[in-house]
């Protein structure tokens, strides 16, 4: 599949071929769904945590006799009805993460990356890279894209001028290839690939 390719002011720079592999598959919204779960499980940090009657401090003494008192029975203070008591049930440190084959993994990037393609919201950078790293003039270059919001990834290293120029630009994420993942290229309406993007990408990607 030949695409064209632009620079930063959207301008043409010359064409490029995608590998089909990559940016032709089929798109199954069940295997995207799957990686996506995968993504929102594994990024929770499950440190939630109450204590038990067992651990909330008090002493163990049994505040009243058994029988006589007209009260209910009680060998403790740290029952979940009483003032400052444990908590009955309550959430406890756990791991929410998932597992996913890496294979499937590598699937949902692939029709994702697909999906991008297909609707017309792939672009291809020759470079992502800044001469300053003011904002404004950076936001006048991408306003000649015309997207709502967008992801940009670049190659293995990111120019440091490029990232700071964007840092303040709403709906604008700028990653590296290496942190390109499924659950970003989602969540931005556009997806923007520098040459070095592709060819890592493909490398990574490819059958």
């Amino acid at each position: 599949m030949k695409v064209a390719v632009k620079n930063i002011e959207n301008k043409a720079a010359g064409e490029m071929t995608l590998d089909d592999s990559v940016f032709g598959v089929e798109v199954k919204d069940d295997v995207i769904h799957r990686m996506v779960q995968y993504q929102l499980n594994k990024r929770r940090s499950g440190n939630h945590k109450v204590k038990t009657r067992a651990e909330v401090s008090g002493t163990g003494k049994k505040p009243w006799k058994q029988k006589g008192t007209g009260r209910a029975r009680a060998g403790d203070l740290k029952r979940p009805q009483d003032v400052g008591g444990g908590v009955s049930f309550g959430p406890v440190v756990c791991d929410h993460s998932t597992s996913l084959p890496k294979k499937i993994r590598a699937l949902a990037m692939r029709m994702v990356l697909s999906s991008k393609a297909a609707e017309g919201k792939l672009v291809i950078l020759d470079e992502a890279k800044a001469k300053d790293h003011k904002t404004k003039p950076m936001a006048l270059a991408l306003g000649n894209f015309g997207f709502g919001s967008a992801l940009i990834v670049g190659g293995n290293e990111i120019d440091v001028n490029f990232v700071r120029a964007t840092a303040n630009i709403p709906k604008v994420d700028v990653l590296s290839s290496v942190g390109a993942n499924v659950y970003d290229i989602l969540r931005r309406d556009m997806l923007i690939l520098t040459k070095d993007a592709v060819s890592d990408l493909t490398e990574r990607l490819k059958d």
